[in-house]
């Protein structure tokens, strides 16, 4: 089989970065207002991709964190605050896979 995207169109789907998702298609998966996906855009906290019409386009990624804000949002956390612990929760993260992937690399005596 070939590996060259034009072989498989759809094998973009896979990619969880790429946008194919219209506002209402994202608004109605993560079961919210567009107003909503407008203002994450708006505040800077989602750059959706847009199409050459100007309209926005989701990607899987960009819905997941929108999904993570929503559930700080609704747990009484202003947007800022949001950002910023969806911010350090992605860092503790990295930092402990980085940590796994050293301890890992790290031979016993």
């Amino acid at each position: 089989m070939d590996d060259h995207p034009a072989a498989d169109p759809l094998r973009r789907l896979d990619d969880p970065d790429y946008p194919a998702l219209t506002m209402s298609q994202a608004a109605e998966l993560l079961g919210v207002q567009a107003a909503f996906l407008r203002s994450l855009d708006s505040s800077g906290v989602l750059s959706p991709h847009r199409s050459r019409g100007g309209h926005r386009r989701y990607s899987r990624q960009q819905l997941t964190l929108a999904a993570r804000v929503r559930v700080l949002l609704d747990d009484g956390h202003p947007l800022a605050s949001a950002e910023v612990i969806v911010g350090l929760q992605d860092e503790l993260a990295a930092a402990r896979a980085d940590l796994d992937r050293l301890e890992g690399g790290r031979q016993e005596p």
